[in-house]
C-alpha cells in the first residue's frame, strides 16, 4: 500500500521534492491469511521443477562468479516463446532487455526518455501505480487522463492533455490493473496514430492470461514497447524477472542506462528453466479463468456490488453499502487480503477454496 511520508525535515543534501512522495509500501503478509493481493499465481511451482531447479543449481552456478550480463541464453529461449505470437518473421535477441522485475524496466525507459528532458508521461487512471511512483522518484512529471464507466481511456481528453504537455512516454496496460479490461479496437487506433516522438509503453504483465497480444503490431511501430513478467502465468514473482520487447534502437538504450549483472544468476537460470516448463507450468491458467468467471458470476448476485470483466488473473470491484477502506479492513480480519486501488478493490483469483472464502465473507460484509 501507498503511504504518504508527511512533511519531516529531510537532510540539506536530499532533494526537498522527496518529502511530499508517497513511499512504496506493500501490504503486509499474515501468517493464515489468504493472499489476494498481489495477482500472484495462487499455485507453487511443483516440486518435480524444483527439485530439477536446485539440482540445476547445484550442478551449474558458480557462486563466486557473476552471472551472465548479456542474459543470452535466456534470450534465446525468450525468442522461440515471444516468437509463438508473430505469423510472419521471427525475434531475435537484439530485440529484448531483461530487468529485475518490470518495475526496473519501467525505470530504465523513463531514464532514457523523459530524464533531463524537460519531459513527461501520460497515464490513465485508474491503472499500474508503479509508472507514477517511478516517475516521481525520478522528478518527471505525470500527466492522468480518465476512463469511462467500462475504464476505456479516455482518449478525447488524452490527446487534449498531448497536445499541451510536453509528453514523451504514453504507459497503458493490456488488459489494465486494477480493472481488467482490455485494449478496445478505438484505444488501439489511437495508439497507432501517436506520433514517432512519443514512446508508447504497452505494458502485458498478463498475457498468459488474456491471450491477447499488440506484438504483431509493435514490428511497425518502432516507439512502441511491450513489457511481460515471468511474476504470474510463470509463477516466480519471487525472483523478479520482466522483460522488454522493443526496436532494437530502444532496446540499445534500456542496455546503456541498466546496471551491470542486475540478474542474479539462480534468477536466470529460473527463467530459463521456466520456458523449457511452459508447457506444465501454464498448465495451470485454464483453472484460474474458470475459477474467475465463477467468482464473477456470484458476486454479480450481491446487490451491493458492482463487478467487471476482466481478462486477467484478477476482478475489480466498487459498492457504496460500505466505505471501501472499511470493507477492505473488514475484509483483512476475516482473513481475505485485497487490495484497495482506484477506487475500488482488486481481488486475485487465488485457489477454489480462497476464492470461496473470499465469496462468503464479501457476502457476510455487504449483504446478499
Amino acid at each position: 500500500m501507498e503511504q504518504r511520508d508527511g512533511d519531516a525535515p529531510m537532510l540539506p543534501c536530499l532533494r526537498p521534492d522527496l518529502v511530499s512522495l508517497a513511499t512504496y509500501h506493500p501490504q503486509a503478509r499474515e501468517a493464515g491469511a489468504d493472499w489476494l493481493d498481489g495477482n500472484e499465481f495462487p499455485l507453487d511451482w511443483p516440486p518435480s521443477l524444483k527439485e530439477k531447479l536446485a539440482w540445476m543449481y547445484r550442478q551449474d552456478m558458480e557462486n563466486n562468479r557473476y552471472p551472465d550480463g548479456s542474459h543470452g541464453e535466456l534470450k534465446y529461449e525468450l525468442c522461440n516463446y515471444v516468437g509463438e505470437g508473430l505469423t510472419t518473421g521471427s525475434l531475435t535477441a537484439d530485440w529484448l532487455a531483461l530487468g529485475n522485475g518490470s518495475d526496473e524496466l519501467i525505470r530504465s525507459l523513463l531514464m532514457a526518455t523523459c530524464l533531463g528532458q524537460n519531459a513527461g508521461i501520460l497515464i490513465a487512471e485508474p491503472t499500474f501505480s508503479m509508472y507514477q511512483i517511478l516517475a516521481r522518484t525520478l522528478g518527471i512529471p505525470v500527466w492522468a487522463a480518465g476512463r469511462d464507466e467500462q475504464f476505456a481511456i479516455n482518449t478525447t481528453q488524452a490527446t487534449e492533455l498531448m497536445n499541451q504537455e510536453p509528453i514523451r512516454v504514453v504507459f497503458v496496460v493490456h488488459p489494465n490493473s486494477p480493472t481488467g479490461n482490455g485494449l478496445t479496437p478505438a484505444e488501439r487506433d489511437w495508439l497507432k496514430r501517436l506520433p514517432p516522438k512519443v514512446l508508447v509503453v504497452i505494458d502485458e504483465a498478463y498475457f498468459e492470461f488474456s491471450q491477447d497480444t499488440l506484438l504483431p503490431d509493435l514490428l511497425a511501430h518502432p516507439n512502441w514497447v511491450i513489457l511481460r513478467t515471468f511474476s504470474k502465468g510463470f509463477r516466480l514473482a519471487n525472483l523478479r524477472i520482466g522483460y522488454a520487447i522493443a526496436h532494437p534502437e530502444v532496446i540499445t538504450a534500456l542496455e546503456k542506462v541498466r546496471l551491470p549483472y542486475n540478474l542474479s544468476g539462480f534468477s536466470l537460470l529460473a527463467a530459463q528453466f521456466a520456458l523449457t516448463q511452459r508447457r506444465q507450468l501454464l498448465s495451470g491458467i485454464p483453472e484460474i479463468l474458470t475459477e474467475r468467471e465463477r467468482l464473477g458470476m456470484e458476486l454479480t448476485k450481491i446487490p451491493a456490488l458492482q463487478v467487471w470483466p476482466s481478462q486477467g488473473n484478477f476482478l475489480y470491484i466498487r459498492t457504496t453499502a460500505v466505505p471501501l477502506p472499511q470493507l477492505h479492513q473488514s475484509l483483512r480480519e476475516l482473513g481475505s487480503l485485497v487490495r484497495h486501488t482506484g477506487g475500488g478493490l482488486r481481488l486475485t483469483i487465488g485457489s477454489a477454496a480462497e476464492n470461496s472464502r473470499l465469496l462468503q465473507r464479501l457476502r457476510q460484509t455487504c449483504g446478499g
